[in-house]
């Protein structure tokens, strides 16, 4: 493949480029975040824009509002600070059917999904793409270029009408498209072909070129298969990338199937770590450091999974966040999740909350409004003296201080995410030891048990820090923590990402379309 030179000043380009991939999980994200880390590279002043997401996995901006995970990464990937424009329309599915609508960073409401189409789907559509070229218009202005991710499949017949996320953006704003698609599950040319015949005339003029990801083998035995392509649709093959093992970039969507329970646990000389997976877990990212981390053995426990099993020579348990919370900790319960909990502490084991989990290990979890789905209260594990309301105002912050466990102190940096409001009570069958975080503002966060066995906090992102995560360990067991750096690993792997496409996309081409 050709290439764009290298030079400190490159060929002169403004413009867009939008990503839309065969089926969800292509590998658009991806595409887009090397792109973006490219072209920065190459001294293009870059921006990504994905107009609507799906996801439960977000980040904090800072401008206080909240965008996908995947677009989190696009900016990094850009050395951009995080803004809503990125992202301007995103969904959090709080039950089957209905998810809460955040526009340019603010929860505007909560709809359910025949809310999103038909006649009644109307107001919130037009409030949606008017928020969406608003953010894509200020990019515009203040960025050479702007790499643009679809959703899911743009030939989605049942979800065309006044479609935001993929064609009906792309045709809005007037800017080129090429598709991916993802070789390694079979049938390619079928879903490139397929996907170009169900759209309309404009937009299959529209569409540029393709991209096929995750080949395996000899590149020389698909050939013939790319010349068909290209002769039968007229448009070329922008590259071919190879399948990429052990890629590590932050995942926004559901768990990867080679994430969950590839570790045996009972290794003496690492730290067991168990992490529970609600129905509707929240930025499980969290727990990136800990599954690349040498020294532990990391495990997800789903629904099909033998808890009692599992939590034997376990040293931690993690309840992780939750879209929703009363929810998930009525899921726990149903799974006897709760009575495994306390048969770990029993044991000598150590336990920590993490935002919904935090919630989850107190006493009781309000939730008068019905803000994340039915109104009422439920009844918490019991293990520390909090006690939560859900609230509209939603708590949204990056956040930086201190975790302090014993003599112990440390910097981190993190953010929250949450509805809830949680103090703590008097009690004196559950005494706590001071909140074992403080923010630089001076406020202070989360609950550490007098025996020290079990740890809760607001905080996402904090494993993020190599010190606290290195604390942390230490305090679940592990006396002689390595530190590791996630942050660190993220920029060799965007880097590496980057090298690839390098290597094997028509830069050239690409940067024409963009043009």
């Amino acid at each position: 493949m050709s290439k764009l030179h290298s030079a400190k000043n490159p060929p002169q380009i403004r413009g867009s480029l939008m990503v839309q991939g065969t089926t969800s999980d292509a590998g658009k994200s991806t595409l887009v975040a090397g792109l973006c880390r490219l072209f920065t590279r190459l001294n293009y002043n870059v921006a990504p824009f994905k107009p609507q997401n799906m996801a439960l996995n977000s980040a904090v901006t800072i401008d206080g509002g909240e965008i996908g995970r995947a677009q989190a990464l696009q900016a990094i990937a850009c050395h951009l600070p995080l803004h809503t424009d990125f992202n301007p329309v995103l969904l959090k599915p709080s039950s089957d059917t209905g998810s809460q609508v955040i526009i340019q960073g603010k929860a505007l409401t909560t709809l359910e999904a025949k809310s999103f189409f038909g006649p009644e789907s109307e107001d919130y559509k037009s409030k949606a793409m008017a928020a969406v070229m608003d953010s894509y218009a200020r990019l515009q202005q203040q960025y050479d270029m702007v790499l643009i991710e679809g959703a899911g499949s743009p030939a989605e017949i049942n979800l065309r009408q006044g479609d935001i996320a993929n064609m009906g953006f792309a045709e809005k704003a007037d800017c080129p498209v090429i598709i991916i698609a993802d070789i390694d599950k079979g049938g390619v040319f079928a879903h490139l072909v397929g996907t170009i015949a169900l759209l309309s005339e404009s937009e299959q003029a529209r569409v540029k070129g393709f991209v096929i990801n995750r080949f395996r083998g000899d590149i020389s035995l698909l050939q013939s298969g790319i010349d068909w392509l290209e002769e039968y649709t007229q448009k070329p093959v922008l590259g071919v990338l190879p399948y990429l093992h052990d890629l590590h970039l932050d995942a926004e969507d559901a768990l990867i199937d080679d994430e969950i329970n590839q570790t045996e646990l009972h290794n003496n000389n690492t730290l067991n770590v168990l992490v529970l997976v609600f129905p509707r877990i929240s930025n499980h990212t969290d727990f990136d450091p800990l599954r690349l981390h040498p020294q532990v053995n990391f495990r997800y426990i789903t629904l099909n999974d033998d808890i009692e099993q599992a939590i034997q020579g376990t040293d931690l348990i993690i309840v992780p966040g939750s879209k929703n919370v009363r929810a998930d900790l009525a899921f726990m319960k149903e799974q006897g999740w709760d009575e495994a909990i306390n048969r770990h502490l029993r044991y000598g084991g150590k336990v920590m909350g993490i935002c919904g989990g935090y919630q989850m290990l107190g006493q009781e979890i309000d939730d008068p409004d019905g803000i994340e789905d039915i109104a009422g209260c439920s009844q918490g594990l019991g293990l520390l003296p909090a006690y939560t309301q859900l609230k509209a105002d939603k708590t949204l912050s990056q956040v930086q201080g201190e975790l302090q466990i014993g003599a112990d102190k440390v910097p981190f940096q993190g953010y929250e995410i949450h509805c809830g409001e949680t103090i703590q009570r008097d009690d004196s069958n559950l005494l706590t030891e001071l909140a074992p975080i403080s923010f630089e503002s001076g406020i202070t966060d989360g609950m550490l048990s007098a025996d020290q066995r079990i740890l809760a906090t607001y905080v996402h992102g904090i494993f993020d820090s190599p010190q606290a995560c290195q604390l942390l360990l230490k305090w679940a067991g592990l006396k002689q923590a390595q530190t590791l750096d996630i942050n660190l690993i993220r920029e060799q792997q965007l880097e590496r990402l980057a090298d690839i496409l390098e290597e094997h996309l028509d830069m050239d081409k690409l940067s024409r379309l963009i043009q």
